[in-house]
């Protein structure tokens, strides 16, 4: 019998034997599974956490307790034991829940999580109110996969033992990030596993916290027992539990990184649905800074816990290059200041990122980077409008980078480009310099380009015309394109079409010249609007009878709406576009 029939909410849980319990954590595996495998999503940290979510609901009185998952990622398992069943069970409701906790699904969720090492704190919170309010429910913060490397982990921890009364850190210890974990922590969670918890060196009574070890993390037994043990405690206390990445599906067991998040797939063939790309921007660059390295011993590349999505896999495969990689671990703030250090000294750092999670970073772009003008070189991936989950939109890099002082933000519209962009931010000894690496397919020109971009903001104009002038920044240079061939089909009119590459700043001598002969100068740009790169052009031209255009996104969060909808909702159409020129134009 399939017990997962039988179950529809965590008081269900209750009326169930341990072996009952234990039938139902295949049966969550199987929904899982192909669920995942059909849609998406995160594999190896759900089917991890299976028998720990079943005996937290199982022991505990959720929502009256509360239990707030780290980067949420792994709380999959939680949705369909608190109501949310069928989205992991019926293919016609698999996109009606997000991959992440959500209020508004549920009165399980307290918040919308997608970033790390976030629980605890937030967690402190939840404590903190119920003590102001005299209640005594228990506050869970569950964390792993990594999420402990990272700075707000170790602020709440620190915090947590200062509440001195409930407060219960399940540590999901299966021995992995992303990618493998790195850091002196992660040493003493080894040395714990190895001693079954018992070692006197522990890091968790070190801070103040009461302590259990549990080695067989994915047995829902042993767990029931030790969320008894400490339920209604009343002091801080840490349960480490020692679990398998993707326990239960073999492939997932054996390839832990593949399998952190996966694509859709045939669970039969094993295969992608969808094809992947020949080559991508990641590849190009990941090949160039190994070619790099292995010329300039001072050359060094930086992740902070995703070596894949920014090409770093091909630094990892070359042993003669080891002390030249650097993980740091889910710690991007750590990463830059440490990039700042090396390049003080002559090294020359390359720390990539993804747009999403350099929102972390802004005091130490500003304070440990840009204050102190040291010439390192920062490769920002995936930034630009996407159909993605709420919290990892890639908007709003332009606006948090291009207003700091001294850092050059560079906006490549090629392979050509990137690489000749890189080359320069890599040797120029003069300032911080980031580059939003394009995100879309690869575009080669064939285009030899020199590799000096000293002339700070000097913008390049492509095509020479009239009237109207198209900024067309980065990856929507193309977008520009299709603009300015429409707008002359349509209308006569023989466009300017410019490239801006920098984003930090202005051409004034080229955006003067346009008072000339020029009414309209549109902005195109992937990223917010508010704060942006478009804002700049409309700032200068403010005391002028030039008309400016914005295009790009609207300061708001958007949650897995399609890319189709969103340029629709932004007239980022290019017939939408050249309607919105004409209206300017031609207006009576």
């Amino acid at each position: 019998m399939n017990i997962l029939n039988k179950v529809t909410n965590p008081k269900d849980l209750k009326n169930l034997t341990i072996e009952e319990l234990t039938s139902l954590s295949t049966d969550i595996r199987d929904a899982l599974i192909h669920k995942i495998s059909t849609t998406g999503g995160h594999f190896g940290p759900n089917l991890g956490m299976v028998e720990a979510t079943i005996a937290l609901h199982y022991v505990f009185n959720s929502p009256v307790d509360k239990i707030v998952f780290d980067v949420s990622h792994q709380s999959y398992v939680h949705k369909i034991l608190t109501g949310r069943k069928e989205a992991f069970t019926n293919p016609d409701k698999y996109g009606s829940v997000t991959g992440f906790t959500a209020p508004e699904e549920s009165e399980h969720d307290f918040f919308t999580i997608g970033h790390t090492s976030t629980s605890v704190s937030l967690a402190c919170g939840l404590a903190k109110a119920r003590n102001l309010k005299g209640a005594k429910e228990n506050i869970i913060a569950v964390i792993g996969d990594g999420s402990l490397s990272g700075g707000e982990a170790y602020e709440g921890l620190n915090n947590a033992v200062e509440l001195r009364n409930n407060f219960i850190v399940l540590i999901n210890d299966n021995d992995m990030s992303i990618a493998e974990n790195h850091g002196g922590l992660y040493k003493n969670l080894k040395l714990l596993r190895e001693t079954n918890g018992q070692a006197e060196n522990n890091f968790f009574k070190a801070l103040g916290f009461d302590y259990y070890y549990v080695e067989e993390g994915n047995n829902v037994e042993a767990l029931i027992s030790i969320f008894e043990t400490v339920k209604d405690i009343d002091h801080p206390v840490v349960v480490h539990m020692h679990t398998i990445k993707g326990k239960g599906y073999q492939d997932a067991e054996e390839q832990k990184e593949a399998f952190h998040w996966t694509m859709p797939f045939d669970l039969e063939t094993k295969k992608p649905f969808m094809e992947e790309m020949v080559e991508s921007y990641e590849d190009i660059l990941g090949k160039f800074f190994v070619h790099k390295a292995k010329e300039d011993k001072e050359v060094v590349v930086i992740t902070a816990g995703t070596p894949g999505p920014v090409g770093f896999n091909y630094f990892r495969k070359e042993a003669d290059l080891k002390d030249q990689y650097v993980d740091v671990g889910i710690a991007e703030e750590h990463a830059v200041a440490l990039a700042s250090g090396i390049a003080s000294q002559g090294g020359k750092p390359v720390l990539s990122l993804l747009s999403s999670f350099i929102q972390r970073t802004y005091d130490q772009l500003s304070q440990d980077l840009a204050i102190n003008n040291n010439p390192a070189l920062i490769m920002v991936h995936w930034g630009g409008i996407s159909g993605g989950d709420i919290t990892h939109l890639g908007i709003f890099d332009i606006p948090l980078i291009s207003n700091i002082p001294n850092i050059v933000y560079l906006a490549p519209t090629s392979k050509e480009e990137l690489l000749a962009m890189t080359e320069w931010g890599m040797n120029q000894t003069k300032r911080p310099v980031a580059i939003r690496v394009p995100n879309m397919n690869v575009l080669s020109t064939g285009e030899q380009l020199t590799c000096d971009f000293d002339n700070i903001n000097v913008y390049q104009k492509t095509i020479d015309g009239s009237e109207v002038a198209i900024i067309g920044l980065g990856s929507f240079y193309q977008l520009g394109e299709k603009v300015h061939d429409m707008l002359r089909e349509q209308t006569g009119i023989q466009a300017t079409l410019i490239n801006p590459r920098y984003i930090t700043g202005i051409d004034c001598s080229l955006l003067t010249s346009l008072l000339d002969n020029h009414r309209l100068v549109i902005t195109l740009e992937d990223g917010i609007l508010d704060g942006g790169f478009g804002e700049k052009i409309t700032r200068f031209y403010g005391d002028t009878d030039m008309k400016v255009l914005n295009f790009g996104a609207t300061k708001e969060f958007t949650d897995r709406i399609s890319m189709d909808e969103l340029y629709e909702r932004y007239h980022l159409k290019k017939n939408m576009i050249v309607d919105d020129i004409k209206s300017i134009l031609f207006k009576e």
